[in-house]
C-alpha cells in the first residue's frame, strides 16, 4: 500500500511549526537516577545510554511478565519497557502492583516505561480515562513513563495536529497527576501520524516544559522523516529512543513491523543517528524493541543477549 503523503507546503509549514519544540526547557518532573549496580554508558561524553528491552521483542515465546523480568535482568539490561497488557494479565492471575514492584526491584533493573493502546486522542472522555487507570497501574510498580500513540485514531481523513496539540496537554496535565508522563508517539504506517514533523508540531503546540517524544528508527525510516532532522533536536526532547533496524531490500512502504532486524544489521544509518542523539545531550534510553518472527523462535534470553550486544556495539563505534 502507498504511505501517506502531504505536500511540500503543508510539510514545511508542519516543520517550521514544530521547530518551537526544539528547544523546550529541561523537564519539571525529577528524573530517577539509574539503580545502583547499573551504569550510564557514554557514546561522546555528552549523552549518556542506558540498555531497555522492550518485551515485544520476546513476545512471540509468550514468556509471563515475572520471566521478562528474569530475562530482561540476566542479560544484562539496565531496564525493561513492559506492555501493559502484560502487567494486566499478571494483576488478573493474583500479582499486585506491590509485588510486581518488588520482583523488578530485586532484579536490579528499572521499568523505562510501558507500550498501552489507550485512544487519548480521539473524540470523548473514554481514551482518557483508560488512560488515567493505567498511568495510575504502572505508578504502582515503579514505571514513570508510557507510550502515547495514535491509537484509535481513524484513517480516513486528516488529524487536525491543533486539536492533538490540545490532547496532548491535557495529557501531560494527567501524567504530572499520576506520575508517569506521556511520550509522543508516531507511526511510520499510520495514515494519520507518521512523520517527524507532524510530532514536532503537536509538541510545539502543547507548550508544556515537559513535553516528550518517542522516536524510533524503523518508525523514522517507515514514514519517511529525515534522519537528518534528529540534529534539530533538543536533548530534553527525548527520554526513550527504540532501536532495531530495517532491510534494504524491501521497498519502505512495503516494510512491516516484523521486518525489523537487530541494530546494526539493516541499512540505517545507526553511527549518524547515535552520534546525533549523543550529541543532543541528556540521558537517553536505547530500547530494543523489534517484532521479527524468525527471532520469536529462538530461546528468547539468546535473543535479549544478542540485541543487547549488536547495541553496545553500535554505540562503541561513536
Amino acid at each position: 500500500m502507498k504511505g501517506p503523503s502531504i505536500s511540500r507546503r503543508k510539510a514545511i509549514t508542519s516543520l517550521t511549526l514544530g521547530s518551537a519544540a526544539l528547544s523546550l526547557p529541561m523537564t519539571s518532573y525529577a528524573r530517577e537516577e539509574p539503580r545502583k549496580g547499573k551504569e550510564a554508558h557514554s557514546g561522546s561524553g555528552k549523552s549518556s545510554f542506558r540498555f531497555c528491552l522492550n518485551t515485544s521483542t520476546i513476545s512471540g515465546q509468550k514468556p509471563k511478565l515475572s520471566k521478562q523480568v528474569e530475562i530482561a535482568s540476566e542479560a544484562g539490561y539496565d531496564g525493561i519497557e513492559v506492555w501493559v497488557r502484560d502487567v494486566q494479565i499478571a494483576l488478573a492471575d493474583g500479582s499486585t502492583t506491590s509485588s510486581i514492584r518488588s520482583l523488578i526491584e530485586g532484579h536490579n533493573i528499572r521499568v523505562e516505561s510501558a507500550i498501552g493502546f489507550a485512544p487519548w486522542m480521539t473524540g470523548g472522555d473514554a481514551g482518557f480515562k483508560q488512560m488515567e487507570e493505567e498511568m495510575c497501574m504502572l505508578a504502582g510498580i515503579g514505571c514513570h513513563r508510557i507510550a502515547a500513540p495514535p491509537a484509535g485514531v481513524p484513517g480516513d481523513q486528516p488529524l487536525d495536529l491543533f486539536m492533538a496539540g490540545e490532547k496532548y496537554a491535557q495529557l501531560l496535565d494527567l501524567g504530572r497527576k499520576t506520575g508517569v508522563m506521556p511520550q509522543l508517539e508516531f507511526w511510520g504506517s499510520s495514515n494519520v501520524l507518521w512523520h517527524l514533523g507532524q510530532v514536532l508540531m503537536i509538541a510545539a503546540l502543547a507548550d508544556d516544559p515537559d513535553v516528550r517524544i518517542l522516536p524510533d528508527v524503523y518508525h523514522l525510516f517507515r514514514g519517511g522523516s529525515n534522519f537528518n532532522a534528529l540534529k534539530m533536536l533538543s536533548g530534553s526532547l527525548i527520554d526513550i529512543f527504540h532501536m532495531n533496524d530495517y532491510p534494504a531490500n524491501i521497498p519502505r512502504e512495503e516494510q512491516t513491523d516484523a521486518d525489523r532486524v537487530y541494530p546494526g544489521d539493516g541499512a540505517a544509518p545507526m553511527k549518524q543517528i547515535l552520534t546525533d542523539l549523543a550529541n543532543m545531550g541528556g540521558e537517553k534510553v536505547l530500547s530494543l524493541e523489534l517484532f521479527n518472527r524468525s527471532y520469536w523462535e529462538e530461546d528468547p534470553l539468546e535473543v535479549a543477549r544478542t540485541g543487547l550486544l549488536k547495541m553496545k556495539q553500535a554505540v562503541s563505534g561513536l
